[in-house]
């Protein structure tokens, strides 16, 4: 892990930072050589195949022991002065197969670029369409819950203008003796229990039954009183002398 960080590091140092500086001072001279410019520019373009390959090649041949080394001992072939292996591998291997195939890469990448191009209007206008209706349905729905708010409130108004309980409102005025209770129909009121006091000391049955006996008891009375003044009046007739 160690030793993969340290040729990580060195490669950055010694195959960019330094080759970086070293076309710097070659740009800015005052009298540029051409020779030298060529040299570097040759540099960057291998550089540039070998970081593409290399995602690729990383996955089959990293295994190999000694592969970060080995990358790191190639970049410096490249670019030390006494051996100037750039020269050497750019005209060994890259210049004949980009020469070979100039016309075929050439057209690859003209179609590439048509073919993005067409990819980028296409979804940028499917894009702007869906982005468009998305917009005007949110408007749209904005509108709706504002207008069926306003509705609400209005009618909630009207409605306590003209007396009416709002729906959400609990009338306290709804009982049977209210004005409103008036006029609705309510249930006939159970009647009281037969044992109830109200029965059977207010009811006029019970008072026809209370005042009865003392009828039949003044009638027993005066029949029986009648019957003793008639057996009297019989006795003194029989009892009185004749003349």
């Amino acid at each position: 892990m160690l030793g993969d960080f340290i040729n990580r590091c060195l490669m950055l140092l010694l195959g960019y930072a330094y080759p970086a500086f070293e076309c710097y001072k070659a740009v800015e001279k005052n009298k540029i050589e051409i020779d030298e410019l060529r040299f570097w520019c040759q540099y960057w373009i291998l550089v540039a195949f070998l970081s593409v390959f290399e995602r690729v090649g990383d996955i089959f041949i990293s295994w190999l022991p000694m592969y970060g080394e080995m990358k790191l001992a190639l970049i410096i072939y490249l670019w030390y002065p006494k051996t100037k292996g750039t020269g050497h591998v750019y005209n060994t291997f890259l210049r004949p197969i980009v020469a070979r195939h100039e016309t075929d890469i050439e057209r690859k990448i003209q179609e590439l670029k048509a073919k993005a191009w067409d990819f980028v209007l296409y979804y940028w206008q499917n894009f702007a369409e869906v982005g468009q209706s998305k917009f005007f349905d949110i408007i749209q729905y904005l509108l709706s819950t504002s207008v069926k708010l306003r509705g609400g409130e209005l009618s909630g108004d009207q409605q306590q203008s003209n007396g009416q309980p709002r729906p959400g409102s609990v009338s306290l005025s709804s009982g049977p003796g209210s004005q409103s209770g008036k006029n609705k129909k309510w249930p006939p009121t159970a009647p009281p229990p037969p044992d109830s006091p109200t029965t059977s000391q207010d009811s006029p049955t019970s008072r026809l039954a209370q005042t009865k006996p003392k009828f039949e008891n003044n009638g027993e009375t005066g029949s029986t009183g009648d019957t003793d003044h008639n057996q009297a009046r019989f006795r003194l007739r029989r009892t009185k002398p004749d003349n």
